[in-house]
């Protein structure tokens, strides 16, 4: 029925109706996972061409779109990620997400992150705390760097060229610790080795004494919507311990992908 209504409103843009309009070009910039164009998304909807330039104004005036450095194209806005998160935070789907992150958070025995790129940032969407008395304290909501960060890193790694080097352009690459990697070279490096090897990691490059290891969790189409990662002291536990726990972090990240999908 869903894909039978799809059909029908491309073919006939006149039956969608006003308020459904906004919604439609929101998703359809949404599934697109790159900077998209009005007549792009038109091809699809098939509104008169003034119409869907002007609710594309209305939605970068409100902060649900924002417009690409070249002045054409768009992409999804500061309100559009909140009301994502918020989406994503919702009761229901919090629980299920936290009985995931509670149950890896035994088996690893750390602290367990999930988190969401946020333009130059990853914020921490939801979290596990370790039992350890000894922790670093990162509390929901905290934004972190992406460049010295496992979970920044993994998102870094799945950006498309001309995004990757648009960032790397203009990043302010600030050592936080003596492991920093500040060489946007290096760092473009580091990022495809993360690539090729499904995950990231963080040593002791953002905060000294502690490391980190990540992976992706990724909606239907195999983008990545989030991060699964989790973070201890050195004192407890060397990086090379914290890759042994890789396969729980995996098929935690798959039950969360499996939750995104089937919506809980």
């Amino acid at each position: 029925m869903r894909e039978a209504l799809k059909l029908a409103d491309v073919s006939k843009p006149e039956t969608i109706p006003t308020n459904l309009r906004l919604l439609m070009i929101l998703e359809d910039v949404a599934r697109a996972g790159t900077p998209v164009t009005p007549s792009e998304v038109n091809e699809r909807l098939g509104l008169p061409k003034p119409t869907i330039h002007r609710l594309f104004s209305t939605l970068e005036m409100e902060g649900f779109l924002q417009r690409e450095l070249d002045g054409r194209s768009y992409t999804v806005g500061g309100r559009l990620q909140t009301l994502s998160s918020n989406a994503l935070s919702s009761m229901w789907v919090h629980t299920a997400r936290t009985t995931v992150l509670t149950k890896l958070a035994s088996e690893v025995g750390e602290t367990c992150n999930l988190s969401v790129p946020d333009r130059d940032a990853m914020i921490y969407l939801d979290r596990v705390e370790t039992k350890w008395p000894l922790r670093i304290q990162l509390p929901v909501g905290s934004r972190v760097p992406l460049y010295c960060t496992a979970s920044g890193k993994m998102y870094l790694s799945t950006l498309q060229g001309s995004h990757l080097n648009r960032y790397l352009e203009s990043a302010d690459l600030s050592a936080r610790t003596s492991n920093t990697i500040t060489d946007p070279e290096k760092l473009r490096k580091e990022l495809a080795e993360t690539r090729k090897r499904g995950h990231s990691q963080d040593a002791e490059e953002f905060m000294s004494g502690m490391v980190a290891v990540a992976v992706p969790v990724l909606n239907k189409e195999d983008r990545l919507v989030s991060t699964l990662s989790f973070h201890a002291p050195v004192q407890r536990l060397s990086l090379e311990a914290a890759r042994e726990h890789l396969d729980r972090l995996r098929g935690a990240a798959e039950e969360l992908r499996l939750l995104l999908i089937n919506g809980g």
